[in-house]
């Protein structure tokens, strides 16, 4: 049922589905390239100075990428997959996204203002893009409108914090600026988000996807330019640690997509509240899947810039643990609210890996390397193992 205020839409049966269903643009995986450039920025700058403050900064900006990464997914969605509107908006866009991921590394110095502006920009972006949508009744007007004032407040107050403030003082007020822009749809409008449009599966669960590819390409990118800045020779010790460092990278897309992403997708075609689940399990849940993966890529990164006999240092082997333990954490929780899919699994190898991380401060960093494969193959196989025994 649409809620009384919100723009009825003429949603499909199911038989006319096939007609609504589309497919990936051209120009939307152009638009793509650019966050991989973003990513790799983010990723760069954690690894470059690996503190908690940095790390604090660089999750901040992984979270800003994403929403407007995601934000576009929504709106596309809404458009025919020959919209010459939505080609436009998303090449401005991706020069837009290009000269954010430039200011990345110093968007809490001397960049910041050049940073928030092009971000804000984005931002704007995409509400006009809806708006198209919204005149061609494809999207309900009065939800777009909802989430278009916090989108507005949290960009006014990146914009402050990069003119006025800096330090931990921008950090904080950014902080803000991100939870009221997020805040819109997931609170403030959720009610009014349940008309906002009707939901092509198979096109928005492949953009998902394809941010995921984008991220574990990054953990293989990171390795593989910790082995060309070692400053030291490829010697089989090295190619065995960036080889162990690449597992878990394999592990992490077996886990999402090996079975499940189709089925997810089928849940969510058959969903009784499509909107809403699709933007839980994708727009907010996949954030803590794709913070996991780029931080076992920084990690992954320190892994091989080392000796791969010496001890890890606590700041390396958490980022290798940690980041696997919360991509795990994530798609359990992805599981649970788009299939109801519990997963004690998951969240038992999960907590394996914290436990590696806390006892393995005095073993070699390849030693930490194979236990964290050895765990991620475990719940492969335990996976594989069990969904055989379903189909039987």
């Amino acid at each position: 049922m649409i809620l009384e205020g919100v723009t009825e839409l003429a949603l499909p049966t199911v038989e006319e589905e096939a007609v609504v269903e589309r497919r990936v643009s051209a120009v939307e995986l152009l638009w793509d390239l650019v966050f991989v450039f973003a990513v790799t920025q983010v990723t760069t700058s954690i690894a470059h100075k690996p503190t908690w403050g940095r790390f604090g900064e660089g999750m901040l900006l992984l979270a800003l990428v994403w929403w407007a990464w995601s934000a576009f997914v929504w709106a596309a969605n809404a458009e025919a997959e020959d919209s010459r509107a939505l080609r436009g908006y998303l090449l401005i866009g991706t020069v837009l996204i290009f000269i954010v991921g430039l200011a990345l590394p110093q968007a809490f110095g001397r960049e910041g203002v050049l940073f928030a502006s092009a971000y804000a920009l984005v931002r704007v972006l995409h509400l006009a893009l809806y708006t198209n949508a919204s005149r061609q009744g494809n999207a309900a007007w009065s939800a777009i409108a909802g989430f278009a004032v916090t989108v507005a407040i949290g960009m006014a107050l990146l914009i402050a914090g990069a003119v006025f403030l800096d330090g931990w003082q921008r950090a904080a007020v950014w902080t803000l600026a991100a939870a009221i822009d997020y805040a819109g749809p997931a609170w403030l409008t959720r009610e009014r988000l349940r008309g906002l449009q009707h939901v092509a599966v198979a096109h928005f669960a492949d953009r998902y996807g394809t941010f995921v590819i984008i991220c574990l390409g990054e953990s293989i990118v990171a390795i593989g330019v910790g082995v060309g800045t070692a400053d030291r020779s490829l010697t089989p010790e090295l190619v065995i640690a960036a080889g162990l460092g690449l597992l878990p990278a394999i592990g992490m897309w077996w886990t999402y997509f090996d079975r499940f992403a189709e089925r997810a997708q089928a849940c969510l075609r058959k969903h009784r509240d499509p909107v809403l689940a699709a933007a839980d399990a994708y727009s907010y849940i996949h954030l803590v899947i794709i913070a996991g993966i780029i931080i076992f890529a920084d990690g992954a990164k320190l892994t091989v810039e080392q000796s791969a006999q010496a001890p890890m240092p606590d700041a390396g082997r958490l980022a290798l643990c940690g980041g696997v333990a919360l991509y795990l954490v994530g798609l359990a929780a992805f599981r649970l609210r788009i299939a109801g899919d519990k997963s004690p699994g998951r969240l038992v190898i999960a907590a394996a890996l914290m436990a590696l991380y806390a006892l393995g401060g005095s073993i070699p960093a390849w030693s930490v390397a194979a236990g964290i494969s050895v765990l991620i193959g475990v719940l492969c196989i335990g996976e594989a193992l069990t969904e055989r025994g379903e189909e039987a």
